[in-house]
């Protein structure tokens, strides 16, 4: 989904993440109910803004981008409903690391 779509733009740092859906059984081929379930802590970039500024005034630019596939802290970010989707409101630092 396009950024001009979801109808927000993250300031500076800030990045806004759509959560993947987890797996609906484990490896052994039981099913996890809904109300077992943990929030997953995988998403997906939706938009960026544009970079960390720094005291003197220049801008970092950010080292993910949109689309990226990205791992997160479980207890990151902020969380937003934005046009009856959720989403996460994160800072470049919250992010792990980007999935391969």
């Amino acid at each position: 989904m396009p950024k001009h779509e979801v109808g927000v733009r993250p300031l500076h740092d800030r990045i806004l993440v759509r959560r993947t859906a987890e797996e609906e059984k484990t490896a052994g081929g039981l099913y996890i109910p809904d109300t077992a379930k943990e929030k997953p802590q995988k998403g997906e970039i939706i938009a960026c803004g544009k970079g960390r500024v720094t005291e003197d005034g220049k801008i970092l630019p950010l080292e993910v981008k949109v689309g990226d596939r990205v791992l997160f802290g479980k207890y990151s970010g902020t969380e937003l409903k934005i046009e009856g989707q959720e989403f996460l409101m994160m800072r470049e630092e919250d992010i792990l690391g980007i999935v391969q």
